[in-house]
């Protein structure tokens, strides 16, 4: 029993101690976050989206050196390119409406934007890129957007972007009273 009570006290104080440091040395994380937004142009836009295009691309970029071993980087890029027909380039002239006939004459169609989704791409792999890794996965996501576009301007996405727009406004103009619509293009 006296070998107890002369433990005791140096295991509360053994445990009284565990505490006090654990609490006092504690390693606490927090992250802070201050932002000063500003909106800087409030701008019109109205154009009508009309077909997007949804692209995979697998690119193997290399950067070759003197001095330096080959690096490479392997990406799968996931990207979404999008057809529209700019809406404020139409004017009254464009539209000419007689009896139960409309014409309206729109605007060509444009390719709006072609766009990296980087939420779905992904780095697959790098070789021998060490401390330029990220300047070496940002030029190859510039060469694979540069691709898709150049891809995407050969592909006939203007060409669906018409057939939508048809599709789109023709039966809106129906709906108006007008039976007969003749939809152009400028």
């Amino acid at each position: 029993m006296r070998i107890i009570f002369r433990i005791l006290p140096w295991l509360i104080l053994l445990v009284a101690g565990y505490f006090f440091i654990s609490k006092k040395f504690s390693i606490n994380t927090s992250v802070e976050s201050k932002h000063q937004l500003l909106v800087e142009k409030i701008e019109a836009i109205g154009k009508l989206e009309l077909v997007r295009y949804q692209i995979s691309d697998v690119l193997e970029h290399k950067n070759k050196t003197d001095f330096l071993p080959e690096a490479s980087v392997l990406l799968i890029v996931k990207a979404d390119a999008v057809g529209c027909i700019d809406l404020t380039k139409i004017t009254r002239n464009d539209i000419e409406i007689d009896a139960d006939t409309a014409v309206v004459n729109l605007p060509q169609p444009e390719i709006c934007y072609v766009k990296i989704d980087h939420k779905n791409s992904r780095v697959y792999d790098t070789k021998m890129a060490y401390f330029r890794e990220a300047k070496l996965v940002d030029e190859a996501y510039k060469t694979a957007e540069q691709k898709i576009t150049d891809e995407v301007k050969k592909s006939n996405i203007l060409a669906q972007t018409k057939i939508n727009a048809t599709n789109v406004l023709k039966p809106i103009i129906e709906g108006l009273g007008y039976k007969n619509v003749r939809l152009t293009f400028e």
